[in-house]
């Protein structure tokens, strides 16, 4: 079963390839997780789930295993991802009975059989499951007048997808999701690093790298500024450290970052001239994790000359948006869908 501990008030759930969030009626989010699942493969058990598990990833032997259930914003490991949220509502602790409506957060690129997955993984826990774009709920969470007749854009850049729409009256006129964001841009300086210095790291060391010195554009910070940084030599073999600076990693992460940036310019070229209009005069809002790697506002601008700034609250747009809806479900319902 996949909600054991259900809940009398209805649910918003942010279903991240990086992090899920969870947001019960009344109580606003109640938890803010890791999607990691650590297995026992000789026993078939779980070990850990979430903060604990993504502790293991990159350290484990190999009876252990640490995984991601989810891949570029959808669910990859079906049987994981059971596991995974099941542990999660009873760390919420949101009750015992059958939740009257569910609101899931999915990018806006997922398949029919992708959205089927996600529909199928709440319906046993909810009378009532809707999905809604991501770009949606974080314009919603963000708090952008996206039900009104005007343009409003969004760019939410999460793990796994960079979801980029222009909304007026509730839904997108005009998006495009690619599967290049947060956890691309950790993997572009993991390759730098082996290219350059025959270094090898894994994910947490270049997510720390990235968090620590990272940077979108040189007005973010000192291109001086440096880091020591340890892994193994794949000539050698042997544990080996190295300095990094600043102005290193920006330029490691510019390929990624350039993906995102053309993302949006495409999106842009397409909208409707009154609304391209009025996202010109209000600007871009940015959310997700990747919104928070410094200077990324100032490249975007630069880029496309409009004024772009980051939502309050980033990393929580799309959770927050989702526990909008089922909190005013009268007027933003029509923000989701059934799927039925």
């Amino acid at each position: 079963m996949f909600w054991p501990f259900r809940t009398t008030s209805s649910i918003g759930v942010d279903l991240g390839t990086a992090n899920t969030l969870m947001y019960v009626s009344g109580k606003g989010i109640v938890l803010d997780e890791p999607s990691v699942v650590a297995l026992d493969l000789e026993r078939g058990i779980p070990l850990e789930v979430g903060e604990g598990a993504k502790r293991m990833i990159g350290k484990t032997p190999k009876a252990i295993q640490a995984i991601r259930p989810l891949r570029d914003g959808v669910i990859a490991d079906y049987a994981a991802a059971e596991l995974m949220i099941q542990t999660f509502m009873r760390r919420g602790n949101a009750g015992k009975s059958t939740a009257p409506r569910m609101v899931v957060g999915i990018p806006s690129s997922i398949t029919d059989v992708e959205r089927r997955a996600v529909r199928e993984a709440g319906i046993i826990g909810s009378k009532e499951v809707y999905l809604i774009d991501e770009t949606v709920a974080a314009a919603i969470g963000a708090g952008l007048p996206i039900t009104e007749p005007v343009g409003s854009m969004i760019v939410d850049i999460g793990g796994g997808t960079t979801d980029v729409a222009v909304l007026s009256l509730g839904s997108p006129v005009e998006s495009e999701s690619i599967r290049i964001a947060g956890d691309e841009i950790t993997e572009s300086i993991a390759d730098y690093l082996k290219k350059t210095y025959g270094l090898v790291i894994g994910e947490a060391t270049a997510e720390k790298v990235k968090i620590s010195i990272g940077s979108a554009h040189a007005n973010a910070r000192n291109d001086d500024r440096h880091m020591e940084v340890s892994g193994f030599n794949n000539r050698t073999g042997l544990p080996e450290s190295i300095t990094v600076t600043a102005g290193e990693i920006r330029e490691a992460i510019q390929q990624p970052l350039g993906a995102i940036v053309d993302t949006i310019k495409r999106v842009l070229e397409s909208t409707p001239p009154e609304l391209a209009a009025d996202v010109h005069a209000r600007g871009i809002v940015l959310a997700g994790g990747g919104a928070l790697i410094p200077g990324i506002s100032d490249l975007i601008t630069e880029s496309t000359g409009i004024f772009t700034i980051v939502a309050d609250d980033p990393l929580h747009c799309v959770v927050n948006g989702c526990g909008q809806v089922v909190d005013d479900w009268k007027n933003l319902k029509r923000c989701t869908s059934a799927d039925s």
